[in-house]
């Protein structure tokens, strides 16, 4: 009789797109979610929460004519057998919740959201499925001060995430421009017309090569992938190319005076330029620089849903992977105007305009810049003797707890020279030793853990490092949480020298 073979093994692995964070990286995206929101609130906009799921024939972007609607999302069919998707984004989710609720709103309704978003696309590098966006919208207003200050306050964002001046610029155009272009050129059909809007939204990337095989037949790139072109009329290729030629480093102004001189804009683009003047003109208002926010006619934007002006934030800092080679972030947010969103479930034009950081995006861009922030210090940790004095321990956590000092009681079964080692790992700022003689005595030993990395660096013996005990100090019980908030604020002191 033979042993029944042993049940097989999961792989320990992460589905392709989706990243594990730990501490320092959460971190770094919960400051920006929470700098870029006290901004948001500061202007006025008001929080919401909107559910992961939406109904898929709500979310509308993606979805093919197929029976099962999964390209572009992840799809599941509930159990009234309608389908849900996960969201794609933070706006989709919005156009539905003020068509449901548009007769109890504030009007315009001025709200901020983030969170979680998911696409079912090819993962690449800093290209996930899954990823964190902060979105902020005006639904309600077609005004081009509505724009001008999502604008606005996406520039006082980029800095409040950590960005200085020169380090990164918002791009505006008008999806409006290129209506009037296809217009004249008597293109027509809405797939041929989004197919270019796409290959155009790739001229940063692709250049102008690139960009002319997409208008036309197609392209092969360097993956073997096919993609089918726009095959535009040559005439109408030949002006999107003098179009997209005008962007130039000149103001704004100057800008669309040259867009108006290529001409053939038809009455849709001159409608753009008409709103992109305004946009200027309260930008200057509002005192907005000229190199912050600059005019760029090669700016259209992916989502089908954009109606008239067009928002990408680009950053400008150099950035290297974690090899020291030169990568390219691009993009680190965007938005635009969307007036037909709303509509889709109401049937009344409803105009709206908003702006998205992607957290997670600007978050690795600035790490991949060398601008992350110093990882966060982690907690005290006292040090487990034997079990006999467990209540001593017990007692000296709870304390420092009580007095707001993140700390915690070291809950392995480790020796001593193993916590010390756990502690040094965690960051914590100090290591608290209660042996039987401090106990007996009234005491604690602490261990400055900064103080004795700082000291040991200088050591280079190992007998005179033992002897000098680096930062190691006893002192008084009742002195635990003085000397531990004196540690940790002069901690605070020195890091931020050093910043």
């Amino acid at each position: 009789m033979t042993d029944a073979a042993p049940p097989a093994r999961p792989e320990a692995r992460s589905p392709r797109g989706f990243a594990d964070r730990r501490g320092a990286d959460v971190a770094a995206e919960r400051r920006i979610v929470a700098r870029v929101s006290e901004v948001y609130e500061r202007w006025g906009f008001e929080p919401l929460e909107t559910g992961a799921f939406e109904y898929a024939d709500a979310l509308g972007k993606f979805l093919p004519d197929a029976d099962r609607p999964n390209e572009g999302v992840f799809a599941l069919q509930d159990d009234d057998e309608q389908w849900m998707a996960l969201r794609y984004d933070l706006t989709a989710p919005l156009a539905r919740f003020a068509a449901q609720n548009w007769e109890t709103l504030p009007k315009p309704y001025r709200r901020y959201a983030f969170g979680p978003v998911w696409r079912n696309e090819k993962p690449g590098p800093g290209r996930f499925r899954e990823f964190v966006q902060c979105d902020a919208d005006t639904v309600g207003s077609d005004r081009p001060e509505a724009d001008a200050e999502i604008i606005a306050m996406a520039c006082e964002g980029l800095r409040a995430a950590g960005l200085s001046d020169g380090q990164a610029v918002v791009r505006v155009s008008n999806r409006k421009l290129f209506d009037g272009l296809f217009d004249a050129g008597d293109v027509t059909d809405p797939v041929q017309r989004l197919t270019a809007l796409r290959a155009i939204d790739k001229y940063d990337r692709l250049g102008w090569e690139g960009v002319a095989a997409l208008l036309g037949e197609g392209r092969l790139d360097e993956s073997g992938d096919y993609t089918k072109g726009a095959r535009l009329p040559a005439a109408v290729t030949a002006t999107i190319q003098a179009f997209l030629g005008s962007a130039g480093e000149g103001s704004r102004s100057q800008t669309l005076d040259a867009i108006a001189r290529i001409g053939g804009l038809g009455a849709a683009g001159e409608a753009a330029l008409t709103e992109l003047s305004g946009i200027d003109r309260a930008l200057a208002s509002m005192g907005v620089d000229q190199a912050a926010v600059r005019f760029d006619p090669t700016i259209v934007r992916g989502l089908e849903y954009y109606t008239g002006a067009v928002f990408e934030a680009e950053l400008l800092l150099d950035t290297t992977d974690d090899k020291g080679r030169a990568v390219r972030f691009g993009s680190i947010g965007g938005g635009g105007r969307y007036d037909d969103l709303v509509a889709r479930f109401t049937g009344e034009a409803t105009p709206a305009t908003g702006f998205s950081f992607g957290v997670s995006r600007l978050a690795s861009a600035l790490r991949a810049a060398g601008r992350a922030e110093a990882a966060r210090r982690g907690p005290v940790v006292v040090i487990v003797f034997g079990e006999a004095d467990m209540q001593a321990y017990l007692d000296a956590v709870a304390e420092l707890r009580r007095a707001g000092i993140a700390a915690e009681l070291y809950l392995g079964r480790a020796g001593m020279k193993a916590q010390m080692k756990y502690a040094d790992r965690r960051g914590a700022p100090a290591a608290i030793l209660l042996g039987g003689d401090e106990i007996a005595a009234g005491q604690v030993t602490i261990k400055d853990l900064d103080a004795g990395r700082a000291l040991a660096s200088d050591l280079v013996d190992n007998e005179a490092w033992k002897a000098a005990r680096p930062g190691q100090q006893t002192v008084p019980r009742g002195a635990l949480v003085g000397t531990i908030r004196g540690i940790i604020e002069a901690s605070s002191i020195t890091d931020g020298a050093h910043e």
